[in-house]
């Protein structure tokens, strides 16, 4: 039954979805109509907001590419391809490989958006190997868009930047809202639920809408398989020749920078508490990366082959980013979230926050630049009907997570690492969007008032 939901949204997106590049450039077309149609701004002024944006996100950007970087370094050394290639062994039918890799998408993602999307890549191609060899008739597209479906709830993790950002002390809603303990968001009863429930059902999901006719599965071909096959067991460097050769192939070096860098990690958790951002992110993919590698030379090899998974975020973003500066300034992103606060009430403003932030997801896909964007309109709209803060930050969290699934910016490091391509994929996850619509909502309407 699934399948046949899931066949329309398949052909829509191979017919109809153009390139990421593409699918930017439109959605920034479409802004300047709707400040047009709905602001007070002028063509010129709609410019320059766009334009002055680039500058918003340009530091983010560049931890975001290397958040990318090192997590796909980490999730490539040995100890960590070993510990996947072992759990891509363990499905014994096609429906449990589909199961396996949104289930694991679905934990590294809870773990960190970035460490999903790799993760996620690489174990689709370990299960895709291994069925193949069982002779199992394995979708590959389904199976990589089965790991991006895991992806769906990364914001109610470990990494969830609208939740980190409200409970850091001197944060710019801190006299609206004061400080917000991750106790009340990221470790809720109700957003605990929501995590069971999706990790629950969304394996059960796409396993269910594998294709009925073996001739529509697509598997890897001889090429893909030794290309893969090299990448579980890389063949053999060859012995060093030279003092240089021998000084950048000793372990103890990058064990001395990882372990230098774990002295400072366990510093700061332990003086500041939960206080995540970026940087610490980086510096943890960093650390473990460095002592999980055979050694620098092996570590700097990760890393070079980790690049391809940034060139088109860096192409793109800057994009993005422009948006952000046109929506923010012109006051877009404060009209678009007034379309729904003006409907709501103090019991239904989180599932309204909640579907204004998956629209405005579209236009923006950064948790905490959607955050800053969405968060002023929301919390006055709260103090006006009385909605506990908490449903609110969690609201957009899930909307910012819920439309990724039909926004194709994320599926660029899936895609890069994985070797698929997006037309392929990305119909499945449009089923993906709507169960964890119903999810979403029930746990913003039902399970938050319940506990």
């Amino acid at each position: 039954m699934l399948n046949k939901i899931a066949s329309p949204f398949v052909k829509f997106v191979e017919k109809y979805y153009p390139d990421p590049l593409i699918f930017a450039l439109a959605l920034t077309f479409i802004a300047y109509i709707l400040v047009f149609i709905f602001t007070d701004s002028g063509p010129l002024d709609a410019v320059i907001a766009w334009g002055d944006g680039f500058k918003m996100l340009m530091t983010f950007v560049g931890q975001l590419a290397f958040t990318l970087v090192a997590s796909t370094a980490l999730a490539h050394t040995r100890p960590v391809v070993k510990i996947l290639q072992k759990l891509a062994d363990l499905p014994k039918t096609e429906k449990g490989c589909y199961a396996l890799a949104a289930l694991a998408g679905a934990i590294a993602s809870l773990i960190s958006w970035a460490l999903g999307l790799v993760v996620g890549a690489i174990i689709s191609r370990h299960i895709q190997y291994r069925s193949q060899h069982k002779g199992l008739k394995v979708h590959f597209p389904l199976l990589v868009a089965a790991a991006y479906s895991g992806f769906v709830i990364w914001h109610m993790g470990y990494s969830g930047s609208a939740q980190l950002f409200v409970a850091t002390e001197g944060h710019v809603f801190q006299d609206a809202i004061g400080i917000l303990p991750v106790s009340e968001t990221l470790f809720s009863v109700y957003n605990m639920i929501g995590i069971v429930i999706c990790l629950i059902t969304i394996p059960i999901l796409v396993a269910l809408m594998r294709p009925k006719n073996t001739q529509d599965v697509r598997m890897f071909d001889e090429t893909t398989l030794e290309e893969v096959a090299r990448e579980i067991e890389p063949p053999k460097e060859a012995p060093p020749e030279t003092v240089g050769e021998r000084i950048e192939r000793m372990r103890w070096i990058s064990l001395l920078g990882g372990l230098l860098l774990a002295i400072y990690l366990g510093w700061y958790f332990g003086t500041k508490g939960l206080a995540l951002n970026l940087n610490i992110v980086n510096w943890s993919f960093l650390a473990l990366g460095l002592l999980l590698a055979d050694h620098p030379k092996h570590y700097v090899h990760l890393v070079h082959a980790a690049g391809r998974t940034v060139g088109q975020i860096i192409l793109q973003y800057p994009l993005y980013a422009g948006l952000m500066g046109l929506m923010i300034t012109t006051g877009l992103a404060k009209v678009m979230a007034g379309w729904f606060v003006s409907i709501a009430s103090a019991h239904t403003l989180p599932f309204f926050t909640f579907l204004s932030a998956g629209l405005i997801n579209v236009f923006i896909p950064s948790g905490g630049g959607q955050w800053s964007v969405q968060g002023a309109v929301m919390i006055d709209a709260a103090h006006q009907l009385g909605t506990p803060m908490h449903l609110i930050v969690s609201a957009v969290a899930y909307g910012d997570q819920w439309t990724n699934m039909i926004q194709p910016f994320w599926t660029i490091p899936i895609l890069a690492i994985a070797g698929c391509k997006m037309r392929d994929m990305m119909g499945y996850t449009f089923v993906t969007l709507l169960w964890t619509f119903v999810v979403f909502t029930f746990t913003l309407l039902v399970v938050a008032h319940l506990f």
